[in-house]
């Protein structure tokens, strides 16, 4: 039997490529703090710390519009497992990085072991329509009582280790370089499913269309489509080329 042809939509595409441009300055400065070139806090500073998370934002919103696509277009199960596979894959490889880069606080559940886990919840619950908007802020508002919840239970503090501070339910946040549990980012890809959804059935042309792009939109729809091997790559290439001009200068 012929498999389902999917197609890419060109807009989606653009904005996954604006939030990896976006990622690329944020972390070009991060690396320059690395290297004590200058001096920001990234890990206090709102100016930083609210980038990060609309970066972040960003990329889940598109991956959640690309699984409404994939779901809309009859994508089977077998050609979606190939594709986990390569992001639950590209996780590994970022823990296995990190742990020579940062061992005191290296990635065990940063933005793509996040995605692998979304990716299933959200292939499994696509279907269920307008619910997805109220799971979604369910989601995100749940992230902000768990504090108070474990505070009235205490039993509770037993998401905050390790073991299951991938669930999001903490009222610490772990000592790690990228930190992306389920909630509530979950819920942000569950809006990404939900506004997909909803704009294939009513504004089709606002996720655009397969035809070619020119242009500087034909590079920024590559970079889209390229997003995972662009991911993997741009943090050595920038510290490369950092460490590079330290050795120059």
């Amino acid at each position: 039997m012929a498999q389902p042809m999917t197609q890419r939509l060109d807009r989606i595409d653009l904005l996954r490529a604006s939030a990896m441009l976006w990622m690329t300055a944020y972390h070009f400065c991060f690396d320059l703090n690395f290297f004590r070139l200058i001096r920001e806090d990234f890990y206090r500073d709102p100016f930083w710390t609210w980038q990060r998370t609309a970066i972040v934002s960003l990329f889940l919103f598109t991956a959640g519009l690309s699984q409404a696509v994939a779901v809309h277009q009859g994508q089977i199960w077998a050609r979606f497992w190939r594709r986990w596979l390569q992001v639950a894959g590209a996780a590994l490889l970022v823990t296995a990085g990190s742990l020579l880069v940062f061992p005191g606080s290296f990635i065990y559940f940063g933005v793509l072991h996040g995605i692998a886990v979304m990716l299933i919840v959200v292939r499994l619950t696509a279907g269920w329509g307008a619910w997805l908007w109220l799971l979604g802020t369910l989601a995100i508002g749940l992230k902000w009582a768990a504090p108070s919840i474990m505070v009235a239970w205490p039993a509770l503090e037993v998401f905050n280790t390790p073991w299951l501070n991938w669930l999001g339910v903490i009222s610490r946040k772990p000592v790690t370089e990228d930190y992306v549990p389920l909630l509530p980012w979950l819920g942000v890809m569950w809006w990404g499913v939900a506004a997909g959804r909803w704009a294939l059935r009513n504004h089709p042309q606002w996720l655009g269309n397969d035809a070619p792009a020119r242009g500087v939109n034909k590079a920024l729809v590559l970079m889209g489509r390229w997003s995972l091997s662009y991911y993997l790559l741009h943090q050595p290439v920038l510290m490369g080329l950092i460490w590079l001009g330290m050795q120059l200068t």
